[in-house]
């Protein structure tokens, strides 16, 4: 899970689309907000092969790319019936459920392949972030008992993968926002940041500036922010994360250069329109700004073969229905909100938070 803290849906390889807004929950939530994990959809980095041949798992992880969660959910139940023991199959049902936002459902079928396959890291990690997501979900002290086992799975799944990127990120994260008495603390965060720097130093440098960030020392936060762009040779990622940055603190200008340098950075990548141009409709829409241009975003994306599973199709339909519905367009609202649901018909998001 990258430390890309732009994405209002959640999930992601990134924590970005389907995961919890780190900074946003530190200044915007109450406490039992702070314990949260994070989203945004990610291969898992398994300590064990998976459980099911590859060519079965093709047309499953191509339904996640692609926001088919309905067509998912079928497959899965398919082979689950046929090898009820799979814990891959369990692990990806956990996250289309996990897509879905259906917190209760993702949390049976993570604990599932957890317990059919207890050294793989990525499940570890997917079980962790689905705790993290029903506890900001339940609003209750009951939040806290779900922390502890967020800070369990998380460090379960460094622990057996020392290299996985995803769970230093979210680990490091959790660290930064969480109290003492859950597990939280700077020192841990640091060490996390240590640890990304040779595997993804842009990574490090966004977790800094998150440290950075709860300090209030923001000249060192933006600072880390913009090395994380130049580390990252200026991904289009790195600057919606600058550009959240700067969103939070009420820099307006300095948002919109930093996004609009990021939708020029996804147009000249190797793979254009993917998920970063959902990061940035969400940052103009959270932000009331220029919402014209956060729904050219979204049909961009929702035209590109480059969807991705930390942007499901039917969370950006839905996405776009609002934005669309807020600028008097209600029948192409009303067009968007119906292919959301032919792709996800159990798909009941609520309203997103400003930032």
């Amino acid at each position: 899970m990258n430390i890309n803290i732009t994405g209002e849906n959640a999930g992601q390889g990134t924590w970005r689309q389907f995961g919890f807004d780190i900074v946003r929950i530190l200044y915007s939530l109450p406490l039992s907000h702070l314990l949260l994990a994070l989203l945004c959809m990610s291969q898992p980095g398994a300590a064990q092969a998976a459980s099911i041949p590859n060519n079965v798992l093709d047309p499953v992880t191509a339904d996640l790319a692609a926001g088919r969660a309905d067509d998912a959910i079928s497959r899965l139940n398919l082979s689950l019936a046929a090898k009820p023991g799979d814990a891959e199959a369990h692990n990806l049902l956990c996250r289309v459920y996990y897509q879905e936002k259906r917190w209760d459902d993702a949390i049976h079928q993570c604990e599932t392949a957890v317990q059919l396959a207890p050294l793989d890291s990525g499940y570890h990690l997917w079980l962790g972030r689905a705790y993290g997501e029903k506890a900001d979900a339940i609003h209750s002290i009951k939040a806290y008992g779900l922390a502890k086992k967020v800070h369990s799975e998380f460090e379960r799944a460094v622990q057996l993968d020392s290299k996985n990127v995803d769970a230093l990120s979210d680990l490091g994260e959790f660290y930064t926002a969480a109290p003492g008495i859950v597990g939280g603390g700077k020192n841990k965060a640091q060490a996390v940041v240590q640890a990304l720097q040779p595997l993804e130093p842009a990574q490090a440098h966004q977790l800094e500036g998150i440290l950075a960030e709860k300090d209030k020392n923001y000249r060192v936060a933006e600072a880390e922010f913009k090395a994380a762009v130049e580390t990252s040779h200026q991904s289009p990622d790195a600057w919606m994360a600058l550009a959240s940055y700067y969103a939070r603190h009420k820099q307006s200008d300095q948002m919109l250069e930093a996004l609009h340098a990021g939708i020029d950075a996804d147009a000249k990548a190797a793979k254009p329109h993917g998920p970063a141009l959902v990061d940035g409709a969400g940052i103009l829409s959270r932000n009331h700004q220029d919402l014209q241009l956060a729904a050219q975003l979204l049909i961009l994306y929702l035209a590109s073969p480059n969807q991705s599973a930390e942007a499901p199709a039917f969370q950006v339909h839905e996405q776009l229905g609002r934005l669309l519905e807020q600028q008097g367009d209600h029948a192409g609202a009303q067009q968007h909100i119906e292919a959301a649901a032919a792709l996800a018909h159990d798909y009941h998001p609520v309203a997103p938070r400003a930032d």
